[in-house]
């Protein structure tokens, strides 16, 4: 069984996020959304609703799995028998950065493998840091966001 781990904030979750998830399941047979926690980092919603928010979306989808971390996550990919990372690309800067911490990840991970997603056009210029200032400055973040995901 191919599984994957695709790790993240998921501060909130956005449609880029959502769309990488679901072309993800047409390559692997399983794909594991953690949320990995990090103390140092201060979060718009919490863990709970971080959860809950990800099992909305992936509630049709049996070979998606919505769970939290804490640690490494080669540790968390070894633990779950992953072989593969999913990232998503967006731009250069984006592939710059996870290209680096893919080496590391194969180094420490026994040659955990990261597989890059480029993302769709409409969905490059998504990110969570986007969403949360729109949340903050009372816009509309609904186009950003999953059908159906409310955040209230």
């Amino acid at each position: 069984m191919k599984i994957a781990v695709f790790p993240g904030s998921f501060d909130p979750i956005t449609r880029g996020h959502e769309e990488l998830v679901l072309r993800a399941v047409e390559i692997f047979d399983k794909v594991i959304v953690a949320i990995g926690i990090n103390s140092q980092k201060k979060y718009m919603f919490n863990l709970q609703e971080r959860l809950s928010m990800l099992e909305d979306v992936f509630a049709d989808f049996p070979m998606v799995e919505v769970t939290s971390y804490e640690g490494l996550t080669v540790d968390f990919c070894k633990k779950n028998q992953s072989r593969f990372l999913v990232r998503g690309i967006r731009n250069a800067t984006d592939f710059d950065y996870e290209s680096t911490i893919a080496y590391l990840n194969a180094e420490m991970g026994d040659g955990l493998q990261t597989v890059f997603l480029v993302c769709r056009p409409e969905f490059s210029h998504f990110s969570s840091t986007i969403v949360r200032e729109i949340i903050k400055g009372g816009g509309d973040p609904s186009k950003f966001l999953p059908e159906g995901l409310n955040l209230d």
